[in-house]
């Protein structure tokens, strides 16, 4: 088996060297894409879940959202878990959301309740100071910012003050899932390929220099649910 997965390697390795780099660019794109699309997929979920009544209310308020479609609990042999998801900004005076930043979550604890292996998470990030911190650096939740989980169920009308508050689901249900701890970090890669050269996260974020077509629904599913 792990001689099949190093044969594996090699031979795509080998592609991408015969192909040059404008096909691992192309690749990236088409993966970049996928995970819009399936933000935006994780999103519609979660809106018409009612278990999370209180998001689309405490999405109005946030600064940003961010959406990981699918975070994985990874095996044994690679240990800690995590995911590729984008980060959008909400423009306070239009409610408009911008183009996305692709970024990465790693080592995520998923709770008892959860005996799957694979979760989505909605972030909403609160503070300036939170959205300040992921354009420049690797951002530790619960060590230079604070994280809470969402209000569910009956609690829906409750109050959470965090720097970030964190909705997970597996599978359509609630998740006992854990976020303290993990890692963001920015997916520069896919940043790239999706908006055609090298951008940072305020050229996307803050700037708004760059834009691809492909986001609209995303932005447009945002938009309505924070209505």
């Amino acid at each position: 088996m792990i001689s099949t997965r190093r044969h594996l390697a090699t031979a795509a390795v080998g592609l991408c060297l015969v192909l040059g780099p404008g096909a691992a660019l192309a690749s990236d794109a088409g993966e970049a894409q996928a995970i819009v699309d399936k933000a935006r997929g994780s999103l519609r979920g979660f809106v018409a879940d009612k278990e999370y009544a209180t998001l689309p209310a405490m999405l109005r308020q946030a600064r940003a959202v961010v959406i990981f479609p699918q975070v994985l609990k990874a095996g044994f042999f690679l240990g800690g878990s995590g995911g590729t998801g984008v980060l959008l900004v909400r423009d306070a005076k239009t409610g408009d959301f911008g183009q996305p930043a692709f970024y990465t979550m790693g080592s995520v604890s998923f709770g008892l309740q959860f005996g799957g292996s694979a979760a989505e998470v909605v972030m909403l990030v609160n503070t300036q100071q939170a959205l300040d911190s992921m354009l420049t650096n690797k951002l530790k939740l619960g060590g230079e910012a604070s994280v809470a989980a969402g209000p569910r169920g009956a609690a829906a009308g409750a109050t959470v003050t965090a720097d970030f508050v964190s909705f997970a689901r597996a599978k359509g249900a609630f998740l006992g899932m854990s976020v303290e701890g993990s890692v963001l970090d920015v997916r520069q890669s896919l940043n790239q390929a999706y908006y055609g050269k090298p951008v940072t996260p305020s050229d996307i974020l803050i700037s708004r220099s760059v834009s691809n077509k492909g986001s609209a629904s995303l932005r447009a599913a945002l938009k309505a649910a924070a209505k």
